[in-house]
C-alpha cells in the first residue's frame, strides 16, 4: 500500500473510533446520570443535562483522540507511512 491509501484508511479509522468513543462517553455518563438523579427531575432540568452531556462527550473524545495520536506519533515515524493532507504554502 502506498501512502495516500494509509492516509485514507487512516482518517477513515479515526473517524470510526472519534464516533465509537463519543457514543461510548455519552452513554456511560447518561446512564451514571441516570441512576444519580431522581426520577422525578423536570423536563427542562433534563433537556439541559442531555445537552451538557452531548457537549462533554465531543470535549472527552477530542481530549482522548490527542492523547492517542501523541502516543502514536511519539512511537512511529508518521510521515514515514502517510501522506500529508494539506500542502505546504509555496513561498513567493
Amino acid at each position: 500500500m502506498n501512502k495516500k491509501v494509509n492516509t485514507g484508511i487512516f482518517i477513515l479509522a479515526a473517524s470510526l473510533l472519534n464516533i465509537v468513543i463519543m457514543i461510548a462517553i455519552f452513554v456511560l455518563v447518561l446512564s451514571l446520570l441516570g441512576m444519580i438523579l431522581p426520577e422525578d427531575t423536570s423536563a427542562t432540568v433534563g433537556q439541559f443535562i442531555l445537552l451538557f452531556t452531548f457537549l462533554g462527550s465531543i470535549a472527552g473524545t477530542y481530549g482522548i483522540y490527542s492523547l492517542i495520536i501523541k502516543f502514536i506519533s511519539n512511537k512511529y515515524d508518521m510521515d514515514q507511512y502517510f501522506h500529508p493532507i494539506f500542502k505546504p504554502k509555496k513561498k513567493r
